[in-house]
């Protein structure tokens, strides 16, 4: 090699030229060990969903071909179970499915061991809402929190600052799309950006404080 010439190193498939970066492979983990799952997570489950039959499940899958948006999911409610039994909270938590459900109950009137399959979705959507754990800027989860923050908080909801929340969490841009319809309703009084409460916004968070006490004290 002449002085002066650029020196290289192989790489994979490749020369990378001295002073280039490295090439970084990112590694996707398609398994989990046991010592990642959560043991506890399908008794945890059930005791919120009062599935005293959530175990009993023999995985004939009439529960997804019941579903009228299982085509639409990316876990069937089938495995959905079957990922819950075995521990896999974080997959069953961040999947799209708790929230394309429809409660229309077809699953739980159609399962042959009465499961209340229906149930276990909205377990499923309070534990992920707890922790965080749901498709980022997805609407749904982000809606039911800020709902619940609202009237948490001032006893009331506000439609105004619910959207305004809402789009500043999942899409910003998305407030613009909007703007003129919300101009519209804002001039005929429709819609409005003041923010409603009740008189006694301490009662309200009191009696929330009070279940919030009560299902820690009759969780197992």
């Amino acid at each position: 090699m002449s002085d002066g010439a650029a020196s290289s190193q192989k790489g994979e498939g490749r020369h990378i030229d001295q002073g280039e970066a490295p090439l970084v492979y990112k590694v996707q983990q398609w398994i989990k060990f046991q010592t990642e799952l959560n043991p506890k997570f399908g008794d945890d489950v059930a005791h919120l969903a009062h599935g005293e039959k959530f175990w009993t499940c023999i995985q004939c899958g009439t529960c997804s071909s019941s579903c009228p948006l299982s085509h639409h999911m990316d876990f069937t409610p089938r495995k959905v179970i079957a990922m819950i039994r075995e521990g896999f909270e974080e997959e069953a938590l961040r999947s799209f499915t708790i929230w394309l459900c429809a409660s229309c109950y077809a699953c739980t009137v159609n399962c042959p061991k009465e499961i209340r399959i229906t149930d276990v979705m909205y377990a499923l959507k309070q534990r992920a809402i707890a922790k965080h754990l749901y498709p980022k800027r997805f609407p749904v989860p982000i809606l039911a929190e800020e709902f619940y923050k609202n009237v948490a908080r001032e006893g009331r909801n506000s439609e105004g600052r619910l959207m305004m929340n809402l789009s500043l969490r999942t899409n910003p841009f998305s407030l613009m799309k909007y703007a003129r319809v919300g101009l519209g309703l804002l001039r005929t009084g429709r819609f409005s950006l003041k923010q409603e409460h009740v008189e006694h916004k301490g009662d309200i968070k009191a009696l929330l404080d009070a279940v919030e006490r009560a299902q820690k004290e009759v969780r197992p």
